[in-house]
């Protein structure tokens, strides 16, 4: 939503503007580390606010480490939001993927672009031309996530972080 957007924008702003901030961690809430963006959004033309792909490229321009902490679902904007941080950590139950094309879409926060840099043109191809889900093992496989964690994902995050 937008309102999450606008939070993400703020907390990074200050966070890099704050010289006590040493790193980041984002996180969702519920199990859940986003499910993506909001496809109402799609349908008004003259959105205000925030875009997806301005935040992704925020985090990825970030001069402090940002890790992801991923539970549950990182899907559509929700892994390109992950795919803009420079670490990415998940729990062994976490599934990632860009699904719009199943509804006709393309990812369009420039997770075309970070996943194939990231883990190669071939399996990106595949992640973004068939919408299915990785799950985290997968994902690891694939160079996708750095870390995978059976135990708390927020505090194997915060610990890489205090790591880089």
């Amino acid at each position: 939503s937008l309102t999450v957007l606008q939070a993400l924008e703020d907390g990074l702003k200050r966070a890099d503007a704050d010289p006590s901030v040493k790193a980041v961690m984002i996180c969702g809430e519920n199990g859940k580390f986003s499910a993506g963006a909001d496809i109402r959004g799609f349908s008004s033309p003259q959105r205000r606010g925030v875009a997806l792909g301005s935040i992704v490229s925020l985090i990825e321009r970030s001069k402090k480490p940002v890790v992801a902490a991923i539970e549950g679902i990182a899907l559509g904007g929700g892994l390109e939001v992950a795919l803009g941080c420079h670490y990415r950590i998940a729990h062994v139950k976490a599934h990632m993927g860009l699904p719009e094309v199943t509804i006709g879409l393309l990812p369009g926060a420039q997770g075309t672009q970070r996943l194939p840099r990231l883990i190669g043109v071939p399996a990106a191809l595949d992640i973004i031309t068939t919408g299915r889900h990785i799950p985290a093992t997968e994902a690891l496989k694939l160079g996708l996530v750095d870390e995978v964690v059976e135990e708390n994902t927020v505090e194997a995050a915060i610990h890489l972080a205090n790591k880089v």
